[in-house]
């Protein structure tokens, strides 16, 4: 267990964290919240495998994250029932939550627990141990209702679980308009909802958005790119509904007849199982401006993102994207398909980059074309898509949750 230093607890609102593994995305969030003088956190985690080297599944190559997953933030990894390093309703597998919310090792009890997710057993089993202590519980998750299809048993079977979830639930932290529908639906208007925004670090990425300004020339020379040629980016693991089939179609199309100036390149940044198809396809057709970059890690992205022009995540049934969120820190265009759940958020057709049809590549080349075409209206678009980001923060994030803390506990204020 990893502590922070010594100090008073008296009069802070002990808050217990719960989620299966440290996660690069939500370890600066951890740090912030730390930081509240009246709110004494401590995480618990299931498994500590993302702290090691691990086979990423949607990757498909070993990944050691290089930021920082555990510093600044008290922490424990919960004694081991069963884990083999993936995510699944039983995976991993923990016992002695009920002891550490009650009071572990001469503690005081926690006065709220907030758990991320409900499909696991391990969350369930906090969730119960919490109400059977009489601690408030927080819920959080990026849930929506554009669902993979699902039996009419299983959606009744679904509903009766939330009834039964409902009753044991104090809040839901929601991250954005379709996960608060998400929420809405299931749980209707029993449960209040707090909107605490799916948010990176923005500080810091912005700070190195900067910073990769001077390695500029070094990494166009590394993928031997010519400057003053547009540069089209996707950045994402090479999963299947990724698209970025979807993409190198589209980027075909564009080149065919491209007149308007110097032919864009598209750069590719992940790996994953369509990589080797991917691959083989670009040079079937002869796209000598593609490069594959290959799995690139947290702290190299923002240089790829400094030498491009325009964003694209083209996916189909995505959550969230977090990597919308990122890039447009860096100040740039982004083209989403309308199957991306961050975009009623954060993207706005022809404002901060342009939304269309999943699975419509004609719609996709002319997004994209629209967009190289007008350099400097894509710029505009970069400048409005930073000052968007800079409203969707760590900052309402922390808002939210006091908000939420204060009406289930009394013993704060937002």
């Amino acid at each position: 267990m990893a502590s922070l230093p010594s100090g008073t607890t008296k009069n802070k609102v002990r808050l217990a964290y719960l989620v299966s593994h440290p996660i690069q995305y939500q370890a600066p969030l951890l740090r912030r919240i730390a930081q509240e003088p009246d709110i004494d956190l401590t995480v618990f985690f299931g498994s500590d495998f993302s702290v090691r080297a691990y086979q990423d599944e949607g990757f498909g190559v070993d990944v050691k994250w290089d930021v920082p997953l555990l510093d600044g933030y008290r922490h424990e990894f919960l004694p081991v029932i069963r884990d083999n390093g993936t995510q699944t309703v039983t995976t991993p597998l923990n016992h002695g939550i009920t002891s550490r919310l009650r009071g572990y090792g001469g503690a005081p009890p926690f006065d709220v627990l907030w758990v991320h997710g409900y499909a696991m057993v391990n969350a369930l089993h906090g969730i119960l141990a919490a109400k059977l202590l009489g601690i408030p519980v927080l819920l959080r998750g990026d849930m929506w209702l554009r669902d993979r299809p699902r039996s009419g048993t299983k959606l009744v079977l679904k509903r009766f679980f939330f009834e039964g979830l409902k009753k044991l639930v104090d809040g839901v932290l929601s991250v954005g308009t379709l996960n608060e529908a998400y929420w809405r639906h299931y749980l209707g208007d029993d449960v209040p909802l707090f909107l605490m925004p799916y948010a990176v670090d923005n500080d810091s990425i912005q700070e190195r958005s900067v910073e990769a300004r001077a390695g500029r020339d070094e990494l166009m020379q590394e993928l031997n790119l010519d400057t003053g040629r547009p540069v089209i980016l996707f950045a994402s693991k090479l999963q299947r509904r990724k698209h970025c089939n979807d993409l190198l179609e589209a980027y075909k199309r564009l080149v065919i007849d491209w007149t308007d100036g110097p032919t864009p390149y598209l750069l590719i940044v992940g790996d994953g199982e369509e990589r080797a198809a991917l691959e083989e396809e670009a040079a079937r057709s002869g796209l000598d401006g593609v490069r594959f970059c290959g799995f690139r890690n947290q702290s190299e992205l923002p240089r790829f993102f400094d030498i491009s022009t325009v964003f694209v995540l083209p996916a189909r049934h995505e959550p969230w994207g977090l990597i919308v969120n990122e890039v447009m820190n860096a100040g740039r265009a982004v083209i989403v398909s309308d199957d991306v759940g961050c975009q009623p958020d954060l993207i706005t057709d022809g404002v901060e980059g342009y939304v269309y049809p999943v699975g419509d590549v004609n719609a996709l080349t002319e997004a994209l074309r629209r967009t190289l075409n007008s350099p400097e209206a894509t710029a505009e678009m970069g400048r409005r898509a930073l000052e968007k980001i800079r409203t969707w923060s760590f900052e309402e994030d922390v808002y939210a949750l006091r908000s939420a803390i204060a009406q289930v506990t009394h013993k704060i204020t937002a």
